[in-house]
């Protein structure tokens, strides 16, 4: 399934779509009850790509299936100076009623995959996730309302997770995949395995890492055999923007992609795996063409494992 980098905030993409937010210091308020705003609810994106789609199909040689995320509605509320158990279900709602506006399926192009981005749910110590707490049960309503609807609409559901040391993602009734960052326990424990199938869940394989920083530092430090200083990463940095470093040196090489999901595959067996692809979004890389280099690598690892 085809991936673009975006370079758009995941966040404010869908915040300026919402009526009824103020801005004020120190984040977001509800001002109102909050909807989408009239004409607003529609993905750029998702409109390019619909209205080229015989064009794209024809080039690529067959019908395109597109990956549609969504910032989730926990992630979205930490933006908020002030929140409540409500603000879960008001996101939640209008957040579905965005998915519905862009959610199709047509011959030549199909939205397959809904994915909910929660980057920050596991982060926080938020009193509105304790356990048998009003918010608690609210958030996980908020989920199931946009998975809902995506699989009503025919697409498979996938929750994007960095951390995933609160479990209540398992209780998401209508969500079947799962996926979070390359370092995640998640993807080493039997207790995994034995709930994916417990549940009827799946995994999508993170199989390279995306935080430019980390890569620089960890391609360094081979090199040199020992730390590397913030101030010699912001070195790096500056090469790349003057272009006297290729920033694709620092992508990681086909091998390890290739290494981590052949041990993805063998823990949950093939059944259990039916995606791969890089841990997070391509934002942070420096240029669009190293992104896309990024993406050729993980879909040739993809292939040779195959």
């Amino acid at each position: 399934m085809p991936n673009l980098p975006q370079f758009r905030d995941m966040n404010q993409m869908f915040l300026s779509m919402i009526e009824g937010l103020e801005k004020i210091e120190g984040g977001y308020v509800e001002a109102d009850a909050l909807r989408v705003k009239s004409g607003e609810g529609r993905i750029a994106e998702m409109e390019i790509i619909k209205r080229n789609a015989h064009q794209i199909a024809h080039a690529v040689g067959r019908p395109i299936e597109i990956r549609f995320c969504i910032t989730g509605p926990y992630t979205l509320s930490s933006l908020f100076a002030y929140k409540t158990a409500q603000t879960f279900t008001q996101l939640g709602n209008v957040l579905a009623k965005i998915l519905e506006q862009n959610i199709f399926r047509e011959k030549q192009c199909a939205v397959v995959l809904v994915a909910v981005d929660e980057p920050v749910f596991g982060f926080l110590d938020d009193p509105l996730l304790d356990k048998g707490s009003e918010g608690r049960e609210t958030l996980l309503k908020a989920w199931e309302t946009i998975f809902h609807k995506a699989a009503a609409k025919k697409a498979e559901t996938c929750l994007h997770l960095h951390r995933t040391s609160d479990t209540l993602f398992w209780e998401i009734r209508s969500l079947k995949i799962i996926e979070s960052h390359v370092d995640d326990p998640f993807y080493e424990s039997e207790a995994t395995k034995k709930r994916l199938e417990a549940e009827d869940k799946f995994v999508k394989a993170s199989i390279c890492r995306t935080e430019f920083d980390a890569l620089i530092r960890k391609k360094l430090e081979a090199a040199r055999a020992g730390k590397v200083s913030t101030q010699e990463i912001g070195e790096a940095w500056k090469q790349i923007t003057r272009k006297s470093l290729d920033p694709k040196n620092f992508i990681e090489d086909i091998n390890a992609m290739k290494a981590r999901l052949r041990k993805i595959v063998n823990r949950f067996g093939f059944e259990r795996v039916p995606y791969a692809g890089p841990e997070c979004g391509l934002k942070g890389f420096p240029t669009y063409e190293c992104a896309i280099e990024c993406l050729k690598r993980v879909a040739t690892a993809i292939k040779a494992v195959k």
